[in-house]
């Protein structure tokens, strides 16, 4: 049975001189602009729309959400890559925790980011804090899936070996010749494509204010701890407790949290005007 290879792309799409544009930036270009786009559309659904006074949304709002919004992802990725993923080594090494080019970054410590970055904006704008994450909420699985595209280009992050006999299993160079679940896009679909349109058709309607986010949360960490049973673990952690990835152990809580927040949603009776 012929078995499918990974396709050897390029790392630089287009270049000019000295100016190399890489496919990884132009997915991260894409996402920004996913979420633009998406940003856009939601103030003109309920309740955003409708919302009036010092508390109204609008144009600059999204800009200026996507910019803090960035600046959480990056510093809070990073930093969770290595309180999460490496502390022993970037305590011993703390000025490599800038060298951000050797690459290292982390979902949930960029989600922590973002929560933040969501904190200074609802502090900064009058904004319930609650509102706001409910705003950015389905703006968010778009992005995630373009960077998953990214991982997949770059040959990385592949899955775990699979049975020959499956026929989307893929060889990935530098994992050796054993055919792998192609795990990017595994997260693509489900972490990208399917919670994007959960989240969009869940949040067009009136809920609770917090229940999109609440939705976000449990659905993007039931999802992605699903896709890590076929995802290979990084090599310098393998399986922790209970066979469970860094990431599997790193979702519980997001489901927890995200279950905790729907429901003092749900108790608390407030909708989000």
């Amino acid at each position: 049975m012929a078995m499918l290879i990974q396709p050897q792309f390029n790392p630089i799409a287009l270049q000019i001189g000295p100016l190399a544009v890489h496919w990884y930036g132009l997915t991260y270009l894409a996402a920004f602009g996913f979420f633009m786009f998406l940003g856009l559309r939601r103030l003109h659904q309920q309740p955003f729309a409708s919302v009036t006074g010092a508390g109204a949304w609008s144009r600059r709002d999204v800009e200026d959400i996507l910019f803090l919004g960035v600046m959480g992802v990056v510093i809070g990725g990073r930093l969770g890559y290595c309180l999460f993923y490496k502390p022993g080594y970037y305590a011993a090494h703390p000025l490599e925790v800038f060298a951000v080019w050797q690459g290292g970054m982390s979902f949930h410590g960029g989600m922590l980011g973002v929560v933040v970055a969501e904190w200074w904006f609802a502090s900064s704008r009058t904004k319930p804090l609650l509102q706001v994450a409910d705003f950015v909420a389905p703006c968010v699985p778009t992005g995630l899936a373009m960077g998953r595209l990214g991982n997949f280009i770059n040959g990385e992050l592949w899955g775990r070996v699979a049975s020959p006999d499956l026929p989307w299993a893929m060889v990935f160079r530098g994992a050796g010749d054993q055919p792998r679940h192609p795990s990017q896009i595994y997260n693509f679909l489900l972490e990208g494509v399917l919670l994007f349109v959960l989240l969009w058709l869940y949040g067009r309607k009136q809920r609770r204010e917090g229940q999109v986010a609440a939705a976000f949360l449990m659905g993007y960490g039931g999802l992605r701890f699903f896709a890590e049973f076929f995802r290979e673990p990084d090599e310098f952690l393998g399986y922790l407790s209970l066979g469970l990835s860094m990431g599997q152990w790193l979702c519980l809580p997001m489901i927890a949290v995200g279950a905790g927040l729907w429901l003092f949603a749900q108790r608390r009776g407030n909708r989000l005007l």
